[in-house]
Parts: C-alpha cells; sequence; structure tokens
C-alpha cells in the first residue's frame, strides 16, 4: 500500500532563521540607523539656518576637512577592535607633517623622498608604541599617552616649534592637496581607498577574524594559537603607516610642515568617532562603516558651527558631548552596571 504524502498548508513551514534574508534596513543596523537619522538632521538644520551649507561646494569642504579625521578614525577603529587604544595618532601627524617637509626641502624639493621619509617615520613610532605595550606590558592608555607628549615634543624639537618648507610650488603635493579625480578631491579617493581596503582586511580574512578574536577574548585566542603580541605591533605599525600618510595631506593642504596647528585634538576626534560608529572601548566590536557615518556627523557638526559663527570652543563641548554619550549608550546596551552598585 503506498502512502501519499500530503501538502503543508502555505504559510504552516516557516524557512529557518538562517534562511531568512535580512531586510536593507536590518542589514544596516541600528546603530548606523541612528547615526544616519543624526546626520539628516544635523544637515536639515544647518541647511535650514544658512542656504549655502548645502551648497556643492561646502560640501566639499566638508568631506576635505574630514578626510584626516577619517584616516585616523579608520585605524583607530582597527585597535580598539583587538582591544587597544592610540592617544597619541594626533601627534604622530605632526611628526610626520615635519619630516614630509623638512627632507623635502633638504633633498632638493623631492616629493617622493619626503613622503618616504615620513612613512618611515610613521613606521618607526608605531612599532615603538607597540613594543612598549607588549614587551614593556604597560597600559595601551598610559603608552599612547606617553607618546602623545613625546611624539608632539619631538616635532616641535624637528621644527623649532615653527612651520617648516613650503610645497605649493611642487605638483605631487599639489595634487594631493588640491587635485581632484572624477570629480571628488583626491583627500576623499585616499580616505575611501583605505577605508576599502580595512573594511575587506576586517571582515573577509583571517587576520580580521584574529583581531576581533584578540578583543573579545584574548585568553581564549591565544590558547586558539594567535600570536597576539605579533598582531598588536602590527597594527600599531599600520597606525603609524596612515598617520604618516595623513601627516602629508596635512602637509599638502596647509602648504608647509606643521608640528602642532592643524594635528592637535585629532585623536579625540578619531576616537569619538570610533566610539559613535559602534566599536566597543572593550574590544571585538565595531566597524569601518559605522566610523565614516560618525566621522561624516561629527564633520557635518563642525562646518556647520563654524558657517553659524558660534565660538569654536563649542566645537570641542560638542566633541566631548558626544563621546561620553556614546560610552553611555554601549554601557547600557551591555547591561554595565553603575559604578557603585551592587553586582
Amino acid at each position: 500500500m503506498t502512502t501519499t504524502a500530503t501538502t503543508s498548508p502555505a504559510g504552516a513551514e516557516k524557512a529557518p532563521p538562517a534562511a531568512r534574508k535580512r531586510s536593507p534596513l536590518a542589514a544596516l543596523g541600528g546603530q548606523n540607523l541612528s547615526l544616519i537619522g543624526a546626520l539628516v538632521v544635523v544637515l536639515g538644520l544647518f541647511g535650514a539656518l544658512n542656504e549655502n551649507y548645502l551648497s556643492l561646494s561646502n560640501l566639499q569642504v566638508i568631506a576635505e576637512a574630514a578626510t584626516i579625521t577619517g584616516l585616523l578614525a579608520i585605524v583607530q577603529t582597527v585597535v580598539i577592535i583587538c582591544g587597544g587604544l592610540d592617544i597619541s595618532v594626533g601627534s604622530q601627524v605632526g611628526v610626520a607633517s615635519v619630516v614630509s617637509a623638512m627632507v623635502f626641502t633638504s633633498t632638493g624639493s623631492s616629493a617622493s623622498a619626503g613622503m618616504l621619509a615620513a612613512i618611515g617615520v610613521g613606521v618607526l613610532v608605531g612599532v615603538v608604541n607597540g613594543l612598549v605595550i607588549v614587551h614593556g606590558r604597560v597600559n595601551p592608555t598610559i603608552a599612547t599617552l606617553a607618546g602623545l607628549a613625546a611624539y608632539k615634543g619631538l616635532a616641535q624639537l624637528l621644527s623649532d616649534g615653527r612651520a617648516q618648507g613650503y610645497v605649493l610650488n611642487d605638483p605631487v603635493f599639489v595634487f594631493l592637496g588640491r587635485g581632484k579625480i572624477a570629480g571628488l578631491p583626491v583627500m576623499v579617493w585616499i580616505l575611501i581607498v583605505v577605508a576599502i581596503a580595512v573594511h575587506v582586511m576586517l571582515k573577509y580574512t583571517d587576520i580580521g577574524r584574529n583581531l576581533y578574536a584578540i578583543g573579545g577574548n584574548d585568553t581564549a585566542a591565544r590558547l586558539a594559537g594567535i600570536d597576539i603580541n605579533k598582531y598588536l605591533v602590527a597594527v600599531y605599525a599600520l597606525i603609524g603607516v596612515v598617520a604618516a600618510v595623513a601627516g602629508i595631506l596635512l602637509t599638502a593642504r596647509t602648504g608647509s610642515g606643521q608640528p602642532v596647528s592643524g594635528s592637535e585634538g585629532l585623536e579625540l576626534k578619531a576616537i569619538t568617532a570610533a566610539a559613535l560608529g559602534g566599536c566597543a572601548l572593550k574590544g571585538g566590536k565595531g566597524g569601518v562603516g559605522g566610523t565614516l557615518l560618525a566621522v561624516a556627523l561629527l564633520g557635518a557638526l563642525e562646518n556647520g558651527l563654524t558657517v553659524e559663527g558660534i565660538n569654536t570652543f563649542w566645537q570641542n563641548v560638542a566633541q566631548g558631548a558626544l563621546l561620553v554619550a556614546a560610552v553611555v549608550i554601549q554601557q547600557r546596551r551591555n547591561g554595565e552596571r553603575a559604578v557603585g552598585l551592587p553586582h
């Protein structure tokens, strides 16, 4: 006797969760949706207050101004994901900027020599940070706080505290600072290339998976055979390289090597952007997309305050408030107890 298979009523069986397609909004994530909403509000508010705010030329100014912060925020995202922090990135930018201009001048206007020297210094200071943290067993915050002071002092010693060199007669530096490709500033293209490269590394390579593992649980990562020390030194070296690129762009944009001006306070902006973008300061969580949205939000807010003639000191107040807000939201989402309350 043969049995006839019965057909289940339509909708009686549901596809397993893994087989269901995520909606575009769900794929973006709540954190990114919040940032997009905040960005729309900021753009709409300042656009209503000033008709020139949303002009193509001003949006380009916002993008160019946010490029250096964006580069640093991207690598800050990487180091936070693996459980570290780098407070010295602004000072590293200052050193690289000075070195690129001084070597350019001393070699008879060789842009390639100036840029290679800056990147070499970036690698050096990054590796030094990593070695101090790994082999000196110094907390990353303390180690890079020391670097913040030391590299700032080094930039001032090399330059005697003054802007160095003049690069605006060099076509390479002019192209980097003022050139365009397909209507977009070269600086923005550099940010896009770095962002894509880091995103691919984090999401689609074993290196990225290992970085998330280190930040999520370093003991488990070590037991799994991951060489944590090697990864940490490499990450801080990467920060040094990208900070050097940012320093070169600062030189190209301003026309000379800047020991402090243009680089001071970049560490706060980079950390704020990474935290706003969803990086868990304990490590193991974060991504490039959220960080870039946060960079855009900070850039739009800063430019809006400037366009409206609001005292620039309020920009620091706003950055500090946003950083605190980002951390508070993280702690609430993670269910962290308040300090002093029982477990």
